[in-house]
């Protein structure tokens, strides 16, 4: 999954013969999994017709303050387009509209929308040999360079007048390439490493039976989505789920029983920065696993039980420079449970649930949850979706490890 999977992104066209590029440009970014919206100068309308961005993006493109076709159509609201984009990528960008940037000009809608963006601004150059090189580019260059627009390089090539040389637009793949790198090295995570576990164990009791529980995994590979959104590299150790993943930065480590989960999770915990060990593990196995089906014969059947290995107890004692985070779903005496196993197994932060609150715990896609600190404060959250509580619990672990 692509750093820019669900973010808004507004593509300014402007007109240079490599507008025609724009259409597998909106493909690059649909495929990422971003939304897009366009707006085009009214001059970039010769080099490619709006029909074709609008079909490609699934939105309307806009390219005038109004309907010059219906007199009492609604005006497009530059302000909204500039606020609803997370992103604003200009690709191409000419000299004149460059010009026009560096020097406040505002004569058409995507001016309009430059000035009033709040988000970062990625601008594609792209004009032929000698206007690349000009003096008055190189000034529109610094000006908006010093605005904190971010320059995609234009690339040496072939251009539309024969000349061979630099000033071609970058090419799609590498636009889009380019702004998710740019993105992922100014991102609080970036070249940190955390461990996530997820899901239930399942124990054996003989080749065909486990004891185990109903946790689906999902509050775990919702953090694991989220640590990976700030630029982590994440090992998720992961029980058996249905749940999937297809972050690029996720790598996913499936186990089925506690010591699995034990060994997999210390593996790799003295290279992390951040373990954050939300699975529903199993505190007790079978003491003898069968070597075939245990077949039904009297009434009763008692099965004797031996505690596992406490991954997350074991790993508070072994703790470095790691910061570690535990779950307590409970069901009685919540807050008190939740804070003597902050304490008891050296834990940075624990998170607790409670099964009394509806909506929260297992096999449901929401969650209720209380952040206990070390220094015992205690923050209550209201009920939010899994994926929200997975933000606001990185939000927080970044709020104490900057603290």
């Amino acid at each position: 999954m692509s750093i820019l999977k669900d973010k808004n992104i507004l593509l300014g066209v402007t007109a240079g013969i490599a507008a025609y590029k724009t259409a597998h440009l909106v493909r690059q970014f649909i495929k990422a999994g971003a939304n897009i919206k366009v707006v085009m100068t009214p001059a970039s309308k010769d080099f490619i017709t709006p029909l074709t961005l609008s079909t490609l993006s699934k939105n309307p493109v806009y390219s005038s303050f109004t309907n010059e076709d219906d007199d009492n159509t609604m005006w497009n609201n530059h302000v909204e387009l500039g606020l609803w984009a997370d992103l604003f990528v200009i690709a191409p960008a000419t000299a004149n509209t460059m010009s026009k940037m560096a020097n406040g000009t505002c004569d058409n809608l995507l001016l309009a929308t430059y000035l009033s963006a709040k988000c970062p601004v990625y601008f594609a150059p792209a004009m032929d040999l000698d206007m690349y090189k000009h003096e008055s580019t190189k000034i529109s260059f610094d000006k908006l360079n010093s605005f904190g627009n971010i320059i995609i390089p234009a690339t040496s090539g072939e251009l539309a007048s024969g000349l061979v040389g630099e000033g071609r637009m970058a090419e799609p793949e590498d636009i889009v390439a380019f702004i998710e790198a740019d993105i992922l090295d100014k991102l609080p995570l970036k070249g940190k490493k955390v461990i996530v576990t997820a899901g239930p164990t399942y124990e054996a009791l003989d080749p065909v039976r486990f004891i185990g529980n109903h946790s689906s995994g999902k509050m775990g590979f919702e953090i694991a989505n989220a640590a990976a959104n700030l630029g982590a590299e994440v090992i998720l150790v992961s029980g058996p789920t249905h749940q999937k993943t297809s972050h690029s930065l996720v790598k996913v480590h499936p186990v089925v029983s506690a010591q699995e989960m034990y060994d997999e999770v210390h593996k790799h915990y003295k290279g992390a920065d951040i373990a954050i060990l939300s699975a529903a593990v199993a505190d007790y196995r079978p003491k003898e696993i069968a070597d075939k089906k245990i077949k039904k014969s009297d009434s009763t059947f008692t099965i004797e039980l031996e505690k596992t290995k406490d991954i997350l107890k074991s790993l508070g004692q072994q703790k470095d420079q790691q910061f570690l985070v535990g779950f307590a779903l409970e069901t009685n005496n919540e807050l008190e449970h939740a804070k003597g196993k902050l304490e008891s197994k050296n834990l940075d932060l624990i998170v607790l649930n409670s099964l009394r609150d509806k909506g929260a715990g297992f096999g449901v896609s929401t969650n209720k949850v209380t952040f206990i600190t070390k220094s015992n404060e205690v923050i209550e959250n209201e009920l939010k979706s899994k994926a929200e509580v997975a933000k606001d619990l990185m939000y927080q672990i970044l709020k104490q490890v900057n603290a």
